[in-house]
């Protein structure tokens, strides 16, 4: 399979419906203290990057990268579609987010990601790609009901 990643204005349907099955999948998971994904206007700040992963003319997937400063971004919005679930979708996207970060200069790559069973998969697939837990960064504060990754480049 071979996946298209490439900049995305957030403004076609598919990838708001995508956004919107994430924040609601969120939403139902954890409790609303620890739900942190940006919403629409959220990942339109300047510091953001979001991308949009195509297999042809089908949206698989979503992810954005976000800037903090002093070399150190924030992967946030990752999401692979119900139907591409299992593919390696969310693997290919995340190497694509690790080498765009590593060509701005970008030296370190953290996330926050749920505890519970739902996001297991995904702390697997960090895990495998180098990132290991670390304390909260950023703006995050310290919650029992997420998990904080890092890594560097």
């Amino acid at each position: 399979m071979t996946l298209t990643i490439r900049p995305d204005d957030l403004s076609g349907d598919a990838v708001q419906e995508l956004l919107a099955e994430h924040l609601a999948d969120m939403h139902a998971t954890s409790p609303p203290e620890s739900v942190h994904p940006l919403d629409l206007d959220g990942l339109r700040d300047a510091a953001v990057t979001f991308y949009a992963a195509w297999l042809d003319d089908v949206l698989m997937g979503c992810g954005a990268l976000k800037e903090l400063g002093d070399g150190h971004a924030e992967i946030k919005s990752m999401r692979t579609s119900s139907h591409a679930r299992g593919r390696g979708v969310g693997g290919e996207l995340l190497l694509f987010l690790l080498a765009e970060a590593g060509r701005r200069g970008i030296r370190r790559v953290s996330l926050e990601t749920g505890v519970e069973p739902y996001f297991a998969p995904a702390r697997r697939m960090y895990a495998r790609h180098g990132f290991t837990e670390c304390p909260p960064f950023g703006s995050y504060r310290v919650d029992p009901n997420s998990v904080f990754m890092t890594r560097t480049l």
